[in-house]
């Protein structure tokens, strides 16, 4: 029932944002999840025993967010940020592996939000499909999955995990990106649909997969409490954590190559 509830107010806000909020609401949303989800990223890093910097984290992280043109070379400049945070550490065992968390968790998070705003300006449509996919996935690999799961995909990393549920969650995500793509966007023909759909969703299911492991190296059940019967925002969008930034390089490299 916890579920029901949260997910009766979840979509209806997500579907507001994506479709119909004026610009500046939708990136003030994406700002407000992005810090979230990565305060949920800090202290699964801080249950590991390494320092997440996270108050750096946030201010670089909503600045490659939200700065326009911010380029690849100003991205490079987070090691040299990271590596001198790392000075400050009192075990300098772990200076290593706290600045590789900070990168991680800005461009994991961030960065992958950033690609979200992309494809929300190509089109409401993208970013959507890239949401949704995970979504009816997620679903169809539950009930096949219980219906028919006998061989476990992880079970060192998430137990309850199938391969035939996987490959259904693949299925239902190509069903809904056929159906969906080429009506809201002509231009998309079935092959295409099809194939964004599997990058899509294969994404999702190994972002899943990853957030799952880091739950379990920082011993943490969930990565949050806020959203009663779902856990945490990162458990609720780690799968789009993958597929919207796979999304993005597939429609930019088609492009290129066309």
């Amino acid at each position: 029932m916890k579920r029901i509830i949260t997910a009766a107010w979840l979509v209806p806000f997500g579907i507001y944002s994506i479709f119909l909020a004026p610009a500046w609401f939708f990136v003030l949303a994406v700002c407000l999840l992005s810090v979230l989800c990565f305060r949920e990223f800090a202290r699964m890093v801080e249950n590991q025993g390494l320092v997440s910097f996270s108050l750096t984290g946030y201010v670089a992280g909503l600045a490659l967010l939200t700065l326009p043109d911010i380029g690849w070379t100003s991205v490079a400049l987070l090691p040299l940020l990271a590596l001198g945070l790392s000075l400050r550490v009192a075990d300098f065992k772990t200076g290593f592996a706290s600045a590789g968390a900070l990168i991680l968790g800005i461009l994991y998070i961030f960065g992958a939000w950033r690609c979200g705003i992309a494809l929300h300006e190509k089109s409401h449509h993208w970013l959507f499909f890239a949401a949704a996919l995970n979504w009816t996935g997620d679903v169809a690999a539950y009930y096949t999955g219980r219906s028919f799961g006998k061989n476990k995909l992880a079970p060192s990393i998430s137990p309850g995990k199938t391969i035939e549920g996987a490959l259904g969650g693949i299925l239902a995500s190509v069903l809904f990106g056929c159906l969906y793509l080429p009506k809201v966007l002509p231009e998309v023909g079935l092959v295409e649909a099809a194939v964004l759909s599997i990058i899509g969703n294969v994404a999702g299911q190994i972002g899943d997969l990853s957030e799952s492991a880091l739950k379990r190296g920082a011993n943490m059940k969930d990565s949050g409490t806020m959203l009663a019967g779902h856990g945490g925002w990162l458990d609720r969008l780690d799968s789009s954590l993958f597929s919207m930034p796979a999304i993005y390089w597939t429609l930019i490299s088609y492009s290129r190559w066309h």
